[in-house]
């Protein structure tokens, strides 16, 4: 599915598990570029650049997450940038790629994803669709036996669906979809109503909907549609989700629903852009980004 694939790294595990991820969604002749981005420290208009000492750490580094992944034809990148998001999105433009792959941390509650702030960026203005890995999935297995699509009818969620389909056949996993409903506040009667029925027949007209698409095991809730795709992610090994807008990642099937996933998601979570972002004139890369050697 994915042919050109920026993956994330930033030598902690979060990188690895990007890795894992991206190896996972690429075709058989992806190419994968491994992407360190260098914080630049930016004092009263001047770029400040990280010292020759910095840059060979880094790429040792990178070299060093390439061995551990077994992917020794994986290009090596360290660029510069004011914000690692901003870093991520320049390195994906840049590579022309079609996926970024970013990694995340988990604390707190066993199973709750909690998001840095250099994955929430990356999610920000997206230009390519973006994958998130969730904590810990470099150490789990990694076959992919069933991709979810939150799916609305819309036509973001159909594109959400053809890519997963796509995914499905070449993975040969098994393809479900889900829809939330939720009743606004005017919606709800005053006074004695059978509001469980009328929630119950929403339920149904939901399933039937979904059951309706081709191939795809339906599944419908009523809920926040945030709270109810993070318990379907629970049964998944993919959950695909479409963007609403051309620009910034900010809101998927409704609300902030995208960011709330990127946290709560049980399972690594697929965002589908519709346009690339266009670069800001002032965001353009400090560094080219520098290949190393394969036997580095």
């Amino acid at each position: 599915m994915f042919k050109n694939i920026v993956v994330g790294v930033d030598g902690n595990e979060g990188g690895n598990d990007a890795i894992a991820l991206a190896r996972k969604l690429a075709t058989d002749y992806a190419e994968i570029t491994l992407v360190h981005i260098a914080p630049v420290t930016d004092i009263h208009g001047l770029h400040l650049v990280s010292d020759v000492a910095d840059e060979d750490r880094d790429r040792a580094m990178l070299a060093a997450a390439r061995r551990k992944a077994g992917i020794r034809d994986a290009r090596l990148s360290r660029m510069s940038a004011t914000t690692v998001g901003r870093g991520l999105h320049q390195a994906a433009e840049f590579r022309g790629a079609d996926l970024l792959v970013v990694g995340s941390s988990r604390r707190g509650v066993i199973g709750r994803v909690l998001l840095g702030n250099d994955t929430h960026a990356a999610l920000n203005g997206a230009p390519c669709a973006i994958a998130i890995a969730p904590a810990s999935y470099a150490q789990q297995p990694q076959l992919i036996r069933e991709i979810g699509v939150a799916y609305n009818g819309s036509v973001e969620s159909e594109h959400a669906l053809e890519v997963a389909r796509t995914l499905a056949s070449e993975t040969g996993a098994k393809l479900s979809a889900f829809e939330a409903i939720a009743l606004p506040a005017l919606a709800f009667p005053v006074g004695p109503a059978p509001l469980d029925e009328m929630i119950e027949d929403m339920i149904e007209d939901a399933r039937t909907r979904v059951a309706s698409l081709d191939g795809v095991e339906p599944h419908a809730a009523y809920g926040n549609a945030a709270e109810e795709l993070t318990i379907y992610s629970a049964s998944l090994d993919l959950l695909v989700v479409g963007s609403r807008d051309y620009g910034p990642i900010g809101r998927l099937v409704h609300g902030s629903t995208s960011h709330e996933l990127a946290r709560s998601a049980r399972c690594p979570l697929l965002v589908l852009t519709r346009a690339a972002r266009a670069a800001d004139a002032g965001d353009t890369a400090l560094e080219d980004p520098t290949k190393v050697p394969a036997d580095a």
